[in-house]
């Protein structure tokens, strides 16, 4: 067996076993969290906690949605085929830093836009206008 041909199988294996390793890690992840809040809960029953300390303390957590998220991957995914397009006019490898150099300043700027956009959006919110009120 030639080493290329051990190198294909290998990157195979790697690109089925990861996806496979990451979900078996989260349905883990799950089952702990599951079973700390079910011994939190018994602890509280058993200690004769009063119902209104039970609720605040076994309360599900609202994860705060971060409206921007969206707009941050966005900005920061165009910014890096800006960079990769740039790369290719240059004519480089991929091993040469010069490659990425132009990949890396486009995420940046890409980080930078929507940072400015963010701010902006969020400054509108804050201080709605004052023509539009009654």
């Amino acid at each position: 067996m030639d080493l290329k041909d051990l190198a294909g199988v290998l990157a195979v294996a790697l690109t089925l076993i990861i996806p496979i390793v990451a979900i078996i890690c989260s349905a883990i992840s799950s089952i702990n969290k599951k079973k700390r809040e079910t011994e939190l809960r018994k602890a509280l029953i058993e200690n004769h906690t009063d119902p209104e300390s039970i609720k605040l303390l076994v309360e599900e957590q609202q994860e705060k949605s971060d409206k921007f998220s969206m707009l941050r991957g966005g900005c920061i995914l165009l910014g890096a085929g800006l960079g990769a397009i740039i790369s290719g006019w240059a004519d480089t490898t991929p091993f040469n830093l010069y490659f990425w150099l132009p990949i890396v300043a486009g995420m940046g700027f890409g980080m930078l836009i929507s940072f400015v956009v963010e701010t902006r959006m969020t400054k509108d919110d804050q201080h709605p206008d004052p023509t539009d009120q009654p």
